[in-house]
């Protein structure tokens, strides 16, 4: 008889699952042993927040749920600033945890947690397995609540005894029903849609703001094909980086606090907003009541929760972004076209608008960034720490295409970066995957390079090394009066050894041309790579808006 474990081995395979991100112990040995003969290939983390972050990054480049693994107890608990991360920024993440027997939950037993009452928050839906029938329609329902309407992760808490427990007879259901909001795909009100499109060819200044939702449902082309239809402008969020192609006349780039200069102008300006599958966070938008007063704004979002939760919306229109945009394209090849010949040569100025400059002191990270675009192919995937790397890719580092920039929004959590590479390396192996990051960034899970080295997974990584918390520090040095504390990480370790003990190649550039030589091989080598570009710790990221503050009153350097 085929016991829990194997029932969940078939139930994964059934939902295409071919690789997994995760580290065994007591309360997931018995799975674990099934997994040896599964065929589904396990990569063995360093830690499981690493773990949760590779599915994330799995997840984010293929477009379909990651899977990751842990015990009970720490274990899972390791797990939470990952399902947090993919929480906040919508991906497709199914955690699986081992937990003590049924009827051992609640008696404070070795490595017993509330993992389910831990994660509620931070996931679409967290279940717990009582009995071993439920395991295939459990299973079918993670992996359709993480990917279907607004995506986000899922936890299945799997107990020690139900992964042992034998049944005779499993059913496993094709399709489940699964109610409740935040599962299912609305279909546009057409009156919305008549409505945006004849808003649209009134408007003198429009503009449209396109976020993560436009990725995760495929719209990019519905984007552009708008766009180039009515002549408009489009600007991105740090998660709607790549919707389309950032070398487009019409793409001013990413907005926000540390946006482009050119982008925000335009969003400040505009009379009307098209925003699609954004939910207007105060890192891209700023203060809330100035978007408000200035613009007429059209929202589409699938989930109606984001409809005027942060921003004031005069017509919203709750369906999937892609079927929206058709939608709207349709109804605006309806009405006569509009010239705004004004508008076109601003945003033409605005688009040249640039803040990049040399003093000539060290290595700059902006030209570091016009380097690796240079060397890259056009459909490289690029993963980021958080922090001034961040920013200085966001900002100098253009994106072509969708699922190509992969980066923690929503938290701004520090690590994510390289076991994110790992996870978009594993779903795409067929891609170049470069993961640009900062010393102490780097610092928290670079422990990972045990995994990139011992499972073979050539990931290249660059590290804008200032041996500083260098976002901290230009904080402390603009907000806070120079006053700098706990952000001076010290001169060790030296990366370049650090990777080479590792087994992985290591490298420390001293110029620009040092450089371009050194990812160029990284990326044709089969070793993964850690390359370490020294930066000055007084290198600054611009523009930077101050916090609450407005367009107007952006630091320009």
């Amino acid at each position: 008889m085929p016991s829990g474990s194997d029932i969940m081995i078939e139930a994964l395979r059934r939902e295409g699952v071919k690789d997994a991100f995760g580290i065994p112990g007591g309360a997931i040995m018995p799975f674990y042993d099934r997994l040896k003969d599964s065929g589904i290939r396990h990569i063995l983390m360093r830690h499981e927040q690493g773990a949760a972050h590779a599915a994330d990054g799995y997840a984010r480049a293929l477009g379909r749920p990651g899977l990751c693994i842990a015990t009970s107890g720490p274990g899972a608990t390791n797990f939470v600033t990952g399902i947090a991360t993919a929480y906040m920024d919508s991906s497709p993440v199914v955690a699986l945890t081992g937990q003590v027997p049924v009827k051992l939950i609640g008696r404070d037993s070795f490595q017993e947690i509330d993992i389910v009452g831990i994660t509620n928050p931070i996931t679409k839906y967290a279940f717990q397995l009582k009995r071993v029938s439920e395991i295939p329609r459990v299973v079918k329902k993670a992996f359709y609540i993480a990917s279907h309407g607004r995506p986000g992760p899922v936890l299945i808490d799997f107990p020690r005894d139900i992964q042992l427990g034998e049944i005779e007879h499993v059913e496993y259901p094709e399709r489940v029903w699964v109610s409740g909001r935040g599962v299912h795909l609305p279909s546009p009100d057409m009156k919305a849609v008549g409505t945006a499109a004849i808003w649209l060819m009134e408007a003198e200044k429009p503009i449209m703001l396109v976020g993560g939702g436009v990725i995760h449902s495929g719209a990019s082309p519905q984007v552009l094909e708008l766009a180039e239809l009515l002549n408009i402008p489009v600007v991105t969020t740090l998660m709607g980086k790549g919707a389309v192609p950032e070398n487009h006349p019409l793409c001013l780039g990413m907005i926000g606090m540390h946006g482009k200069l050119g982008a925000n102008m335009a969003l400040a300006e505009a009379d009307l907003i098209l925003a699609v599958g954004t939910r207007f966070s105060d890192r891209s938008v700023g203060p809330f009541e100035d978007l408000d007063s200035n613009a007429r704004i059209i929202h589409v979002d699938v989930d109606e929760s984001e409809i005027g939760k942060n921003v004031r919306c005069h017509l919203p229109i709750v369906a999937d972004a892609k079927e929206a945009l058709e939608a709207l394209i349709d109804a605006v090849k309806t009405l006569p076209p509009k010239s705004r010949t004004a508008w076109v040569e601003k945003v033409k100025e605005l688009r040249e608008t640039a803040l990049e400059s040399d003093d000539g002191k060290g290595m700059k990270p902006w030209k570091v960034m016009k380097i690796m675009r240079r060397v890259l192919p056009k459909d490289a995937i690029i993963t980021t720490g958080v922090g001034q790397n961040q920013m200085w890719a966001a900002l100098h580092f253009d994106v072509y295409a969708p699922r190509t920039f992969i980066s923690s929004g929503g938290l701004g959590t520090m690590g994510f970066g390289f076991p994110a590479s790992i996870g978009a390396k594993v779903a795409r192996p067929d891609r170049t995957v470069v993961c640009v990051d900062g010393d102490g960034s780097f610092l928290m899970t670079c422990q990972n390079l045990a995994t990139v080295v011992v499972q073979n997974i050539p990931v290249t990584v660059v590290i804008l090394d200032n041996r500083a918390l260098g976002m901290v520090r230009q904080w402390q040095e603009l907000f806070f009066n120079k006053r700098f504390v706990a952000v001076d990480l010290g001169q060790t370790p030296d990366f370049e050894k650090l990777a080479k003990a590792f087994g992985a190649e290591g490298v420390r550039v001293g110029d620009y041309e040092e450089f371009r030589e050194a990812l160029s091989k990284a990326i044709n080598s089969d070793v993964p790579t850690v390359i370490d570009v020294p930066i000055e710790p007084s290198e600054k990221v611009f523009p930077i808006i101050p916090p609450g503050g407005k367009v107007s009153e952006a630091i320009t350097g």
